[in-house]
């Protein structure tokens, strides 16, 4: 039996109750969603965007879900801090795919902004989620799109209105926590209207020694001169697999800035797709790996520029040890009349052992003739001239590794502009490389 087979079963018999425990925008797209999936099936290695990741494999085992949306016996207030030093923040808690709204939330924001659960903002607001909600989250054209759209029942939303700078971080901290395997299906939906501001930190954690699977998509518009600074960070352990699509709408002037960082994990892969729709526009994607064990991280990128006068930048770094596996595949496509392009990409990558992989596929697509792009990619080992000379000034061979490797990452931090976080994820790159577990000080879930 295909793995498709098995949630395709589980809808059938499990629609009514997934529309019980949700709201109407997203049950307009549940049937739609359903069909696409049930007709792409998951896709194969021969996908062209899927050929570095299992996806059949990913989604094989059986998994619980908690369809009911039963409330996890956990108070992540009380449990769990993920405290960046020196960085105030307005603090959020999702416990699988459910916003936690048993205390209230500790932060205060200005005045319109929204952030919390998809289906409450649903009812208040159906007008601006009927407007966003599948719009460029589309399901006939990625299947793992279209399984989350059909079994997602809730979400968590940012909506920024026009002229608003949210001003503190908005972190929002995203809990796995099970007494069994689960599946766990998040929705994102970012809002940022004409001349709105907004810096979001999303931290995924696992609390419980459990498998999970995680299916995210995030749908992020960013209007006319509108700024997001999007973080995430991933710090899970190796029983955890997980598939994220983003995609990211700009309109004319708008800025967007993506770092994504994974520290611990098992499986993952993630998806990003932006679409630069307004001159003027800038993006830049950024992305920090550091894998041993047999872990698994596939990073796949497309930035499509639809007009002319928008800049693109890409920069992701890997260091592979023991067994670990990374793939990189990186696309930019310049579409015709899309002059004054300006998009430069790099994919630089270090495997300390002969047993670690890398695949890296960077691409250009031009169908303009006035451009500036570039592209390029390296995987190698470490320096041993650097090693060399480090040792002949007294420094060990283990430490020598050490730093040559915390350096080369650190190119991908340094181009955080929060500095409390930057700070702080410099310790965190250090802690991993040298093996120790980081837990946040007063955490009780992560012991």
């Amino acid at each position: 039996m295909q793995s498709e087979q098995q949630y395709i079963e589980l809808f059938k018999e499990c629609r009514d109750l997934l529309c019980e425990y949700s709201a109407a925008p997203m049950n307009a797209l549940r049937e739609e969603a359903f069909e696409n999936f049930q007709r792409q099936g998951f896709p194969t290695k021969k996908v062209e965007r899927y050929r570095y990741s299992d996806i059949q494999a990913m989604f094989a085992p059986d998994y619980g879900l908690n369809l009911k949306r039963l409330r996890i016996p956990v108070n992540p207030y009380h449990a769990f801090r993920c405290d960046v030093p020196n960085l105030s923040t307005s603090l959020y808690f999702v416990v699988n795919d459910m916003f936690y709204t048993e205390e209230k939330p500790k932060g205060h924001l200005p005045e319109g902004v929204y952030v919390g659960s998809l289906k409450a903002f649903a009812e208040e607001r159906p007008d601006i989620v009927a407007r966003h909600y599948g719009k460029i989250a589309r399901t006939e054209r990625d299947a793992l799109t279209a399984l989350n759209t059909m079994l997602a029942q809730d979400g968590l939303v940012v909506y920024v209105p026009k002229g608003v700078d949210v001003g503190k971080t908005i972190q929002v901290i995203n809990i796995l926590r099970s007494d069994v395997p689960l599946m766990v299906n998040r929705r994102v939906l970012v809002i940022a209207e004409p001349e709105a501001s907004v810096r979001l930190l999303f931290c995924d954690h696992a609390a419980d020694d459990h498998a999970f699977l995680t299916t995210q998509v995030v749908e992020a518009f960013v209007d006319e001169r509108a700024k997001l600074e999007l973080y995430c960070l991933e710090e899970t352990h190796y029983k955890n697999t997980r598939v994220s699509n983003v995609y990211i709408e700009q309109k004319k002037e708008s800025s967007v800035k993506h770092n994504i960082v994974t520290l611990h994990n098992g499986t993952t892969r993630n998806q990003t797709d932006v679409m630069l729709q307004g001159e003027g526009a800038e993006c830049g994607l950024y992305g920090g790996v550091i894998a041993d064990k047999q872990q698994h991280v596939d990073n796949n990128t497309l930035i499509t520029h639809h007009v002319s006068n928008c800049k693109s930048h890409e920069l992701y770094k890997y260091v592979l040890d023991n067994q670990a596996v990374g793939a990189f595949a990186g696309r930019v496509l310049v579409e015709h009349g899309a002059q004054k392009t300006e998009s430069e990409m790099r994919n630089q990558n270090l495997c300390a052992t002969r047993e670690a992989r890398m695949f890296t596929q960077p691409m250009l697509e031009i169908y303009a003739d006035d451009v500036k792009c570039a592209h390029g990619s390296t995987v190698g080992q470490l320096n041993d001239a650097a090693v060399f000379y480090m040792q002949q000034r007294g420094v060990s061979i283990e430490q020598a590794r050490l730093l040559l490797e915390i350096a080369f990452i650190n190119e991908v931090i340094n181009l955080i502009d929060l500095d409390p976080l930057r700070d702080r994820l410099h310790y965190l790159v250090e802690k991993r490389f040298r093996g120790e577990l980081s837990k946040c000080e007063g955490c009780k879930l992560c012991k």
